[in-house]
């Protein structure tokens, strides 16, 4: 086993293809194979799982790769301390719901944490996918929410692919609206008061189950409905159509500005919000400074 195996594997798990990886390592796609197929043989797994529709984690390779990406790690500060050797390019990616409170902990990571090169990644996106990417390590940590509605279907779905749940802190339901739109200046508002007014949700693709759904009170009927797929979408709707979406009331100034207020919802309901992880897997530096981040920003 030669660590150079080892940098080839993680970078595959990475990128989700032998293609790109072998990319980004300057490599031919062949010669990468190769390597992994004998670094295969020699540990007696397969890593990876290779169909017609591309490549998967086992869930030997998840562990593999766990101690591999802990060994890489630790050789680079090897390297860094005792040969003077320029810092190698960081990488750490995350997957997470269309929360601003991630991406402001994403940002506070790289300004205090991000070294000369870097290669970080945050990807808003689907529920499934989210779980998907933390099940296939193409990200380390993975963010979401679950109440009463939901979890036993999430956390069986967490079960079967080795991944755990952590909760971060818990919320009571507001809405997220325009500070011009008619329900601004409410203490609070009910669900009948929402009527009139287009609801915002966050579709979810092939998996648009209710139980994935991004927002609680998924299964009630809305006179009105527009589902996006991007957080600056919803940003625009809520000015120019009044409409409104349902979160935690967590608002990001330094993202949003002022023109946007939470409101409690009166719902007898909470939403938890927890981090997702590989449990075969320990965190890098990196995942535990920006997890350290998000209990930072989400307690403030």
């Amino acid at each position: 086993m030669k660590l150079q195996q080892l940098k080839y594997a993680v970078e595959i798990a990475n990128k989700g293809s032998f293609s790109e990886a072998a990319r980004s390592l300057f490599i031919s796609q062949p010669s990468l194979s190769n390597a992994i197929r004998e670094l295969e043989a020699e540990i007696h797994i397969s890593i990876f799982n290779r169909t017609n529709q591309g490549i998967s984690l086992s869930t030997e390779g998840a562990e593999f790769l766990g101690y591999a990406r802990q060994m890489m790690q630790q050789y680079q500060l090897l390297e860094e301390k005792y040969i003077n050797y320029k810092p190698s390019k960081q990488h750490f990616s995350v997957s997470t719901q269309h929360y601003t409170f991630a991406a402001n902990a994403f940002v506070d990571l790289i300004k205090e944490h991000g070294a000369e090169e870097y290669e970080f990644t945050i990807r808003e996106t689907k529920t499934y996918d989210i779980i998907n990417d933390v099940k296939s390590l193409r990200s380390e940590i993975g963010v979401l929410y679950m109440n009463e509605f939901n979890s036993k279907i999430i956390l069986k779905l967490l079960k079967k692919s080795d991944l755990v749940f952590s909760k971060l802190f818990t919320a009571k339901p507001h809405i997220f609206i325009s500070i011009n739109n008619p329900l601004a200046q409410r203490k609070s508002v009910r669900i009948e008061d929402l009527e009139e007014f287009p609801y915002l949700s966050f579709e979810q693709g092939e998996y648009n189950s209710f139980y994935f759904s991004e927002e609680i009170l998924s299964t009630l009927e809305h006179k009105k409905s527009v589902k996006v797929s991007d957080r600056a979408a919803i940003v625009n709707l809520l000015i120019g159509l009044n409409g409104y979406t349902i979160s935690t009331g967590i608002i990001s100034e330094e993202l949003h500005g002022n023109d946007f207020i939470a409101i409690p919802l009166e719902v007898d309901e909470e939403i938890h919000i927890g981090t997702i992880t590989h449990k075969n897997v320990n965190l890098s530096r990196l995942g535990e400074q920006y997890l350290g981040k998000l209990q930072r920003v989400t307690k403030s």
